[in-house]
Parts: C-alpha cells; sequence; structure tokens
C-alpha cells in the first residue's frame, strides 16, 4: 500500500485531519515522566531512598523525563506510520492488535532498559519487582493515551468526512442548477425566434414592435439566468413584458393576464428566475388560444408561494408533453428553496404554486 504522502511531514495530520497536540505534550511529558519515579519508589520526597536533598534525586528526575519523552514521541510515530497504512473500518481487528504490540514492544524494552541504566548510574542494585510494576505501568499509560490519540483523530475525521459530504452535496447541487438554467437560454430564444418569425410573415406591423420587446425580454433572460434568485417585483415585470409578446402574436384579445401590482408585493420576496415566464409559456403551449376563447392567466399571491392558474382548453391535435420544462423548474426551486411546485390539475382547471422566500433582515 502506498503511503498517503501528508506523512511523510515531520508532524503529519493523520488522513489530512490536523491535530496540534503540541500543548498536550508540554504537559504531558513532564507529568508522565515525574509520576514514574515519585509513585514508583525510584525517588522519594523524604524517608528512605534518594530525597531532594541528594544531587541524584534531580538527575534522576531529569532521567526519568528524558525516559517519558522518549516513550511519548516513539509511540505518537508509531501511532502515525500506523495510519499510514491502516484503517479502523476497513481492519479493527488488525488495527488494534497492532496497536496494542506496538505500544507494548517499543515501550517496555524501552522502560526496562531506561530503568537498568539508572541503578547503574546512581550505584545501586537493581529491584525487578520495582522495574516490572513500573514497565507494566508504563505500557497500560501508553495505551490509554493512544486510545485518547486514536478517538481525538476519529472525532476529527467524522467532522472532516461531513464538512466534505456537504460540500460535495452543495457543490452537486450548483452544478445540477447551472446545469438547468443553462437550458433556459436557448429554449426562450428558440421560442422567440419562432414568434417572430410568425410575426413577420402574419402581421409585419407589429413584427418591429415585437422585435424591441423581445430585445428587453431576452436582456433580463441574461442578467437573471446568473443568479439563483431574483426579486418577485422584478419577476413579476418581466413576465408582464413577456406577456406583451404573446399579445402582439395572439391579439390582445385572445390572452390576458390578471397579476397583483408591483407595490402590493413584499419588497424583500424572492423567487426563481423566470418561474412565471416558464408557467405562463406553459399555459399558452397546452391550451387553445383565441379572441372568441381567450386564455386568462391569473397570478395571486398566498402565504406558501406564488398561485398560477388558469382554465384548461387543451389544444386540438397537442401531442402528449414530456413536462420538461415544469420538471426543470421544480428542480431548481428544490435546489434553491428546499422545496418544489405544488401542481393541482383537473379538467377544467391547472395551477401550480412556486415556492418564494424571503430576504434576512
Amino acid at each position: 500500500m502506498t503511503p498517503n504522502p501528508d506523512f511523510r511531514a515531520l508532524n503529519p495530520p493523520p488522513r489530512g485531519v490536523r491535530f496540534d497536540d503540541r500543548p498536550l505534550m508540554a504537559v504531558g511529558i513532564p507529568a508522565f515522566g515525574l509520576t514514574i519515579p515519585l509513585f514508583s519508589g525510584l525517588l522519594a520526597l523524604d524517608g528512605p531512598g534518594i530525597t531532594p536533598g541528594d544531587a541524584r534525586w534531580w538527575a534522576g528526575m531529569a532521567w526519568f523525563v528524558g525516559l517519558a519523552f522518549c516513550i511519548w514521541w516513539g509511540n505518537r510515530w508509531l501511532l502515525f506510520k500506523q495510519r499510514e497504512h491502516l484503517d479502523w473500518f476497513a481492519q479493527p481487528l488488525r488495527k488494534l492488535l497492532m496497536l496494542v504490540a506496538a505500544c507494548t514492544l517499543y515501550t517496555a524494552p524501552l522502560t526496562v532498559a531506561w530503568l537498568a541504566l539508572w541503578y547503574w548510574g546512581s550505584g545501586q542494585a537493581i529491584d525487578h519487582t520495582v522495574v516490572r510494576i513500573v514497565a507494566l505501568t508504563n505500557v497500560i499509560c501508553v495505551i490509554f493515551v493512544t486510545h485518547a490519540y486514536e478517538t481525538v483523530f476519529l472525532i476529527r475525521e467524522r467532522e472532516s468526512d461531513a464538512l466534505q459530504l456537504a460540500q460535495l452535496e452543495r457543490s452537486r447541487a450548483q452544478a445540477e442548477l447551472a446545469a438547468l438554467k443553462a437550458q433556459i437560454d436557448p429554449h426562450f430564444l428558440f421560442n422567440g425566434l419562432n414568434t417572430l418569425g410568425h410575426l413577420v410573415t402574419h402581421d409585419p406591423a407589429h413584427a418591429r414592435e415585437f422585435c424591441d420587446c423581445l430585445a428587453e425580454v431576452y436582456r433580463y433572460v441574461l442578467t437573471s439566468g446568473r443568479r439563483e434568485q431574483v426579486p418577485l417585483r422584478d419577476e413579476l415585470v418581466f413576465v408582464r413584458q413577456y406577456f406583451r409578446l404573446l399579445e402582439l402574436r395572439f391579439g390582445g384579445d385572445a390572452v390576458q393576464l390578471q397579476a397583483p401590482a408591483i407595490d402590493a408585493l413584499p419588497a424583500d420576496a424572492l423567487i426563481v428566475p423566470l418561474a412565471l415566464q416558464v408557467l405562463v409559456e406553459n399555459a399558452v403551449k397546452h391550451n387553445a388560444v383565441s379572441a372568441e376563447t381567450p386564455l386568462r392567466v391569473t397570478i395571486t399571491r398566498h402565504a406558501e408561494g406564488l398561485h398560477v392558474h388558469n382554465a384548461r382548453r387543451p389544444r386540438q391535435g397537442l401531442a402528449d408533453s414530456a413536462g420538461v420544462g415544469l420538471a426543470n423548474l421544480d428542480e431548481r426551486c428544490k435546489l434553491v428553496f428546499g422545496r418544489g411546485l405544488v401542481l393541482l390539475q383537473n379538467e377544467a382547471q391547472f395551477s401550480v404554486t412556486v415556492p418564494m422566500s424571503r430576504t434576512a433582515p
């Protein structure tokens, strides 16, 4: 298995998780080193044995702090090396056995050798019982500290994984939203040019006005397409301009729009761009439009969103629709607001509720 290159650093963060253990070592190593001789009887504060009045007592304290330093840093290095190659979730039993074996086979021999040198240097006979107790105590303490390290690393890894998952989910949503918005511009332009071609052939007098109006409308399409949300007031102004294009194509008596006044809408209300245009276009596409049977689209505001309604009069000979426009709008609303369209229809009526949001105060 190839090691992660991050572990080649002097103080490698396991699996990309950063953990600054310097404060812990600054406290733990001296505490560990001073506790070993005092509680084992190697050094004494008073009574029989080597006491602070003896120079060997101070040398011994420094000596055992050195032992604690070597034990801590050595086991720390072994822990990091194991984390390069072994994972708790992939190989839990092997990981556990390797940790215990590494702690024991490094700490115990080092402790025995260190104590033997201490007894020799201080001119004392080796107390094998004390050596065994100190070695066993050190191994137990090292296993406990290693367990604490692993617990911290696992917590940090979980937090890191959760953050990465959230970032990936956000990136996925942004990519999907960008792909969905990219479908709007060519679709809108295609329909606009078709309508312009129809007017040039059947109503040249209004073709120029339609061309100018189309330019203004398409300018809004280009600017709003780069945003996830737009003010509801701007969207309603735009849909009124778009409706003028429909009036030029079908005649003012053939299509009718009933919508709230701009000033009556909350200034901080937001909606996904071109939502109303998609619904108006959908109504025109699927229903008969004529001066004798005008198509009326009604837009009203409710607490749950913006309600767009029209009567159903299916066009004769209209092929079944794939519903791409509504599906696209529904997906965009879910990605931006976390909730999609609410669609209600029967033989006579068709209505869609588009979610809205309010800007933060």
